[in-house]
């Protein structure tokens, strides 16, 4: 290595490439290589490479022209998702104007008379939700199918009509609030006689004010469809009874208010329980093992962060295993066809608070907490599975109404339109949940009256309602 490392290479007469072996040879004769001269850059050779670096700077994101291509994109980008919101609104209602418009000249004149005849006629003709439910419901699930499409097309037909009579506008410039007028032909009578329309407001997408109609309209019929038996205590369970039912409920509201789980997940561990005892006999031993399982489907449906399976086993004092409640899950999962979308007295909750605040210029913390407690009461009865979900929460609606204000109806006609029920309809359920609001502080069953008793829901517990005159329903 000493040896080769002294030797100084040089370049003679061969052109070859010097090797070790080759630089050996020669240094063994004596022989050196002279150094190599510098090479004399070719003026070709310098523009192909100045092009290939050309090219590849544009390759390369780092170089400035990726940099300025860069920028335009981003400047692009920038144009479209920052469109405010009220100018999004505003296309919106001129997308809506200008689809009318052309709907309007491929409509003949001659024709006009009879198509909008035809529409309000098929508007008038839909009957009410609740009363066509109650006709055609004969307590058996899965036999009331409704088809949305002819919502829809009654929506798509009343909106033509409306801008051919001239009648829709948009006042509000800004596109916070758009009033629309004339759309159906019932709402001309009902906004005559002081109703409230609670979707206008359009600065809140989550609301979805566009299609809140026909939504509640498909919820409307999906809780026939999906609906738990209410006499499966006397025809199907032999160990299981309304008062232990009750205890479990009662016990989960307790396990719910521990894990500060979310009004939807307890209303819909209800249902599931109840649904799941409604086609299977269960043994007395297993009914607890069911009220978990139920709970920890509805966490993983409605929860972001749902309990594990461990803690569920450790609020039984251990009684189940894992095992145990993956099993159960198995069961329940499957006898529910994996379908938990159903409607339940929360969901219409929520639309029917929205139509009871309608006329308050701010939210009614009370009303909203009340009709809480009132319809959380419901769900340890075994006797309130005849009523409909939507019927529990008009009910609740209007039992609230009359315990915090008596100075004025609890039932106006901004509630029976939104809800579809007169006050007439809703007296047997009202008359139960005001005897059941009256026993509260009696009943065993504690869990749901401790928990409004609280200061942070106002002690909603502690009020009662005076008595309900024949007068409120006629």
């Amino acid at each position: 290595m000493n040896k080769q490392a002294s030797v100084v290479p040089s370049y003679g007469k061969n052109k070859g490439p010097v090797t070790r072996a080759r630089a050996a040879s020669l240094a063994s004769h004596g022989r050196r290589l002279l150094p190599r001269p510098p090479l004399i850059p070719d003026k070709k050779q310098t523009k192909v490479g100045r092009t290939k670096r050309v090219i590849s700077e544009e390759n390369n994101p780092t170089a400035p022209y990726a940099v300025t291509s860069q920028n335009k994109k981003r400047a692009v980008l920038k144009d479209v998702s920052n469109v405010c919101r009220e100018s999004s609104y505003r296309n919106c209602a001129n997308a809506v104007k200008i689809q009318a418009k052309d709907c309007k000249q491929q409509v003949r004149p001659e024709n006009l008379k009879a198509k909008t005849s035809s529409d309000q006629r098929d508007l008038k003709s839909t009957p009410a939700i609740s009363s066509s439910f109650e006709q055609h419901h004969d307590g058996n699930a899965g036999k009331c199918v409704v088809d949305m499409s002819e919502n829809l097309s009654v929506r798509e037909s009343s909106f033509t009509t409306a801008n051919l009579d001239g009648t829709m506008q948009n006042n509000n410039l800004d596109g916070t609030k758009m009033e629309v007028k004339g759309i159906l032909s019932e709402d001309q009578d009902f906004n005559c006689s002081g109703i409230h329309d609670i979707d206008l407001d359009l600065s809140n997408p989550q609301m979805c004010s566009l299609y809140a109609k026909d939504i509640y309209a498909n919820l409307r019929a999906s809780e026939l469809i999906r609906r738990a038996s209410s006499t499966f205590m006397e025809t199907l369970q032999r160990e299981i009874t309304p008062s232990m039912r009750g205890i479990l409920i009662d016990w989960l509201v307790e396990v719910a208010e521990e894990y500060k789980l979310v009004p939807d997940t307890l209303y819909l561990s209800v249902y599931a329980i109840d649904r799941f005892l409604s086609g299977n006999c269960i043994e007395r031993q297993k009914l607890q093992l069911l009220g978990v399982t139920c709970m920890l489907i509805a966490s993983k449906y409605e929860e972001i962060c749902a309990p594990r399976v461990e803690e569920f086993c450790f609020i039984t004092d251990n009684t189940y295993t894992k095992e145990d409640v993956l099993k159960m899950e198995v069961q329940v999962l499957s006898y529910l066809d994996f379908r938990l979308s159903v409607p339940t007295i929360k969901t219409f909750l929520r639309r029917f608070l929205r139509a009871a605040q309608a006329s308050h210029s701010a939210p009614s913390l009370s009303l909203g907490y009340m009709t809480n407690y009132l319809s959380e009461l419901t769900l340890v009865e075994y006797s309130f599975l005849k009523f409909l979900p939507s019927v529990i929460a008009a009910s609740a609606v209007f039992l609230a109404r009359w315990t915090l204000d008596q100075s004025e109806e609890p039932w106006n006609c901004t509630l029976e339109y939104y809800t579809s029920y007169n006050a007439s309809d809703l007296k047997s359920a009202v008359v139960q949940m005001h005897d059941l609001q009256q026993n509260s502080s009696s009943s065993p069953l504690s869990a749901v009256r401790d928990k409004y008793i609280q200061d942070k829901y106002e002690r909603v517990a502690c009020r009662v309602s005076p008595k309900l005159p024949d007068s409120l329903f006629s």
